[in-house]
């Protein structure tokens, strides 16, 4: 796995693949940071990576795999050897497909492990082979198209037969205070620059504003409106980042209505100013 991520990976940072939903990943030792993950599966070939949400710790590396069942942000800290860059590649999840699964799979048992948004778990030697005809397909236009999505299905499928994937199973089925939270956190990730009032996201939890400031910290170790917050800056940085837009712009367009406050903000959560960041950024896929 190692050499083929080696020859389809061409920068640092995370970078798309041949197949739509299949990013790939490349990248030196890095302090720890603040990142966001899409719903995804995640499997590292070479180094380690640390995820860190609240209190809680996550480690995935050439032996553990991450599976991400809602939009998260967290920090994450990068390990990697001298020479030897952190390989890794991931896998959007598709609430459609982990429909279709469960319903070929009859899996009808209620889930009555702990569930929770994120975790790591063991590499089986079946998702690995999986992974590795993955790649294999990447390498072809043509492979990619017509092998690459039933490759994807597998390793799906795969994931949903772990021990820990409840998460999944619940965001899929759409049952239950996991999978209402995740619904709001979806809509908060697609439409990040409107202005959300939490009595109208607890609404369309179905769940009264405490039990749904309860369950919204379950899931995400944070609160709505920090929720909400930490998207916004991402989404600007990732703005400044990869289209060159200004901090003023990027700003309005997540839904800032002050610049100075926007600033602030930015400064105090990623450590740097809005143009510093978006420069080091640039600097890193360069």
């Amino acid at each position: 796995m190692v050499s083929l991520l080696e020859a389809l990976t061409y920068q640092q940072g995370m970078q798309p693949s041949a197949l739509p939903g299949v990013n790939l990943m490349r990248a030196d030792t890095m302090c720890r940071q603040p990142v966001v993950y899409e719903p995804s599966i995640v499997i590292i070939a070479q180094g380690r990576k640390i995820g860190y949400v609240g209190e809680r710790l996550y480690t995935y590396d050439a032996n553990n795999y991450l599976v991400l069942s809602v939009p998260l942000p967290f920090e994450c800290e990068t390990y990697a050897a001298p020479g030897e860059p952190l390989l890794g590649l991931s896998i959007s999840v598709s609430l459609g497909m982990l429909g279709e699964l469960l319903l070929e799979m009859d899996d009808r048992t209620p889930s009555t492990e702990t569930i929770s948004s994120i975790y790591a778990t063991p590499l089986t030697e079946e998702l690995t082979g999986a992974a590795v005809r993955l790649l294999e397909a990447l390498r072809s236009p043509a492979e990619s198209r017509i092998l690459g999505p039933q490759i994807v299905r597998e390793i799906t499928y795969r994931v949903l037969c772990g021990e820990q994937s409840g998460a999944l199973r619940a965001v899929a089925t759409r049952q239950g205070h996991f999978a209402q939270i995740g619904k709001v956190l979806r809509r908060i990730h697609e439409n990040y620059a409107e202005a959300f009032q939490v009595e109208d996201l607890a609404r369309e939890a179905s769940m009264s504003v405490t039990t749904f400031h309860q369950h919204f910290r379950a899931v995400t170790s944070t609160t709505p409106l920090q929720y909400v917050k930490t998207i916004r800056l991402h989404k600007a940085r990732l703005l400044m980042a990869q289209q060159g837009v200004s901090a003023n712009s990027a700003a309005r367009s997540v839904g800032y209505e002050s610049a100075s406050q926007f600033s602030r903000e930015f400064k105090r959560f990623f450590g740097d100013t809005p143009s510093e960041e978006a420069a080091r950024m640039r600097a890193f896929l360069a």
